[in-house]
C-alpha cells in the first residue's frame, strides 16, 4: 500500500505542479529555442520540467522513506540538490561545460567518499574480483559520471529520456522488490510516478526537463546501479559476474547511444563532445518518425534487450555482454539501412518513370 501511495503522491506533485512551471516560463520567457544540431522542435519550449521532477521525487522520498532502511539517503539527497542548482541554472543561463562537470564530479564524490556508494568488485568479470579502495573510489566515481551524462545526451527528443528512465528505475524496483529492500523500492518508485506525469506534458510538446531532469534521471540512475550491484541479496540471488552486465543491460539506451556517438566523432576526428546529430534518437527522428515513435521503438529495444540478458543468466557474463553489445549495435544500424532501402526503391522509381516517359515518346 505505501508503495502505491508513493507513486501516486509523487505523480501528482510532478502533475500538479507542471502548468504553473508552464505559466511562469511563458511570462519570463524562459524557452528553449530551437537550434538545427541539437533539437528537434520547431518553437520555443519550456525547459523546466526538472523542477516538478524534483520536487516530485524528493518530497516522496522524504516523506515515506524511513531514514534507517537507507542510512545514505541525506548524502543522496544533497548530491540530488547540488545537481539540481546546477541544472536550474544551466537551464535559465546556460553554465559552461566545464563548470557542469565539476558540478558532477562533486556530486559524484559525495556519493562515492560519503555515501559510500560505490563499486567495490568486478565480481569475476574479466577475471577481476576485489578492488583496491583508490580503484575503487575512481570507478565509482567515472561510473557515475558515465550514466549522468548519458541520460543528458539521450534528452534530444520528447518522451525518450523519461521513458528510459522509467524502464530503469521500474526494472530496479523489481529486483529491490524482491529482496524486500523497499526504501529502494520507494525511492525509485517516486522518480517513476513524477516521470509518468511528466511524460504526458513532455509528450504533449508543453515542456521539456531540460538539464535540471536529466542530471537528476542520471544521478538517480547511476545510484540505482551500483546499489544493485553491490547489494549482498543480490549477489546470493545470481551469479556474482552477472551482475555488473546485466546493469549494464538496463541501461543499454543511454549508455550504448553514448559510446556509439563518442567513438563516431572520435573516428571522424572530432570532439567526443562537439553536438551533432548522428544520436540514434535524431536519425530515427530524421528519417521521418514521429517523437513517440522513435522513443516507442527506443523503449523497446531497451526492454527485449533486459529480458534477453536476463534470459541468458546460465551462461557465462562475457558473452552475455558480446550479444548484448552485438544486439545493439545491429539495432543502432537499423535507421540506416532503412533509408538505404527508401534511396533504393526511389531510385528505382525514378528509373521506371524515366522508362515509362521514354516509351511514350518513342
Amino acid at each position: 500500500m505505501t508503495i502505491f501511495l508513493a507513486l501516486v503522491v509523487s505523480f501528482v506533485i510532478t502533475y500538479v505542479s507542471i502548468p504553473s512551471i508552464i505559466k511562469v516560463a511563458n511570462e519570463k520567457n524562459l524557452y528553449d529555442l530551437p537550434n538545427e544540431i541539437k533539437t528537434s522542435h520547431k518553437t520555443g519550449i519550456p525547459t523546466l520540467g526538472g523542477i516538478a521532477i524534483f520536487g516530485g521525487t524528493v518530497i516522496t522520498t522524504t516523506f515515506f522513506i524511513e531514514f534507517n532502511t537507507i542510512p545514505q539517503l541525506g548524502y543522496i539527497l544533497s548530491a540530488m540538490t547540488l545537481l539540481f542548482f546546477t541544472g536550474v541554472k544551466d537551464d535559465v543561463i546556460p553554465l559552461t561545460p566545464r563548470k557542469k562537470f565539476v558540478a558532477q564530479i562533486l556530486a559524484a564524490a559525495i556519493l562515492t567518499l560519503q555515501a559510500n556508494i560505490r563499486i567495490t568488485s568486478l565480481y569475476g568479470l574479466f577475471g577481476i574480483h576485489a578492488l583496491p579502495y583508490g580503484v575503487s573510489v575512481a570507478i565509482s566515481l567515472f561510473t557515475i559520471i558515465v550514466i549522468i551524462n548519458a541520460f543528458n545526451l539521450i534528452d534530444g527528443i520528447n518522451g525518450l529520456a523519461g521513458g528510459i528512465g522509467i524502464i530503469v528505475s521500474l526494472t530496479f524496483a523489481l529486483f529491490f522488490f524482491q529482496i524486500q529492500e523497499l526504501g529502494w523500492v520507494i525511492f525509485t518508485i517516486a522518480m517513476s510516478g513524477s516521470l509518468l506525469a511528466f511524460l504526458g506534458f513532455n509528450f504533449a510538446n508543453k515542456i521539456f526537463m531540460g538539464d535540471t531532469g536529466s542530471l537528476l534521471v542520471g544521478c538517480i540512475s547511476a545510484i540505482l546501479a551500483i546499489t544493485f550491484i553491490e547489494n549482498p541479496k543480490i549477489q546470493a540471488q545470481y551469479s556474482n559476474s552477472f551482475i555488473p552486465v546485466f546493469t549494464f543491460s538496463i541501461l543499454i539506451v543511454p549508455l550504448f547511444d553514448t559510446l556509439r556517438v563518442f567513438t563516431i566523432r572520435l573516428a571522424n576526428k572530432k570532439s567526443p563532445f562537439q553536438g551533432d546529430r548522428n544520436h540514434t534518437h535524431h536519425i530515427l527522428v530524421d528519417r521521418g518518425l514521429a517523437h513517440w515513435q522513435a522513443s516507442s521503438l527506443m523503449y523497446a529495444a531497451n526492454v527485449l534487450i533486459i529480458l534477453l540478458a536476463f534470459s541468458l543468466q546460465h551462461l557465462s557474463a562475457l558473452l552475455i555482454l558480446a550479444c548484448v553489445l552485438i544486439i545493439s549495435l545491429l539495432f543502432s544500424l537499423v535507421p540506416a539501412l532503412v533509408n538505404k532501402l527508401k534511396a533504393n526503391n526511389t531510385s528505382k522509381q525514378t528509373v521506371q518513370k524515366q522508362a515509362v516517359e521514354k516509351q511514350e515518346v518513342q
